[in-house]
């Protein structure tokens, strides 16, 4: 096996495994129980804000800013943030593969947010694409103000879109010279100190086994972060990308066995939509 093809599978391991911390992520954001979204976003966060600076300290490796990736920086983790706190408040209050599939509406807001903000274009038949994964996310969120789901469906969309814009400063600030490892670091570091003014006004106390859980979220989602860094070091993202909506088989089968959900026919069809355009754009990007 050439050195080429080995780096493909090792890329896709590795993003399988990802999909898996992630969901896994998710069961435990569930598992915590009932406590607000800062709160359990601010435990996610810190696991990894220590595991990315212990890294780093470890590699010593020299940190150079260039002065014009200081905005794209920000801008990464203030969308980053976004799409994080809507995320874990979409899985406390809906199916954990509908918050799944909301939250990898990502690549397509990614998409968009390039054109804006790399200046990237896109063809006719990527943006075709993208207002196809948007009908599928609206079979998701089933919009009618009568129903008590639609608010964190909502909220749910709105992470993917705040996920995906955060992709595109990521890649602007990678262009112009930061430093992924600190780029991590300081997503992470940012997100805490944002959760911090909830968490003081808002405080819930939580016992020893919701504190277990919390820990077991923020394992899971350095676990996560670092998976799929390492994917897309070993390959390209548009030939490997597809395998991160794994993430829906794993959450899909988590919610059926630890929490008793089923998705009802208009959220398949949703998924079957959004993947369908995912699988497209796949091939797509790799011609």
């Amino acid at each position: 096996m050439n050195e080429k093809r080995k780096n493909y599978h090792l890329g896709v391991i590795y993003l399988i495994l990802s999909a898996f911390f992630f969901a896994l992520m998710a069961v435990f954001i569930r598992l915590a129980g009932d406590l607000p979204s800062p709160e359990k976003a601010f435990f996610r966060n810190v696991v990894a804000f220590f595991i990315a600076g212990v890294l780093l300290i470890k590699s010593k490796e020299k940190i150079h800013i260039p002065k014009k990736a200081w905005f794209p920086i920000l801008m990464r983790a203030g969308f980053g943030s976004i799409g994080i706190f809507c995320n874990f408040y979409a899985v406390d209050h809906l199916l954990l593969s509908d918050a799944s599939i909301l939250n990898k509406m990502s690549p397509f807001f990614a998409v968009v947010g390039s054109y804006f903000i790399l200046k990237e274009k896109f063809t006719v038949s990527q943006g075709l694409a993208v207002f196809i994964a948007f009908i599928g996310g609206l079979f998701v969120v089933k919009p009618s103000f009568s129903d008590m789901d639609f608010l964190p469906a909502a909220i749910g969309l709105l992470g993917g879109f705040g996920a995906g814009i955060a992709y595109s400063f990521l890649r602007k600030a990678g262009t112009l010279g930061a430093n992924n490892s600190f780029i991590i670091l300081f997503f992470s570091g940012v997100s805490c100190l944002l959760c911090l003014p909830f968490m003081i006004v808002w405080f819930v106390p939580f016992d020893g086994y919701q504190f277990l859980m919390l820990m077991l979220c923020g394992i899971s989602a350095a676990g996560g972060q670092f998976m799929i860094t390492a994917a897309y070091v070993h390959a390209p993202a548009r030939e490997i990308s597809v395998f991160d909506y794994t993430q829906l088989i794993f959450s899909t089968a988590f919610g059926f066995f630890i929490f008793g959900q089923t998705p009802d026919m208009m959220s398949i069809i949703g998924y079957t939509i959004i993947v369908a355009m995912a699988i497209w754009m796949f091939f797509y990007n790799r011609r």
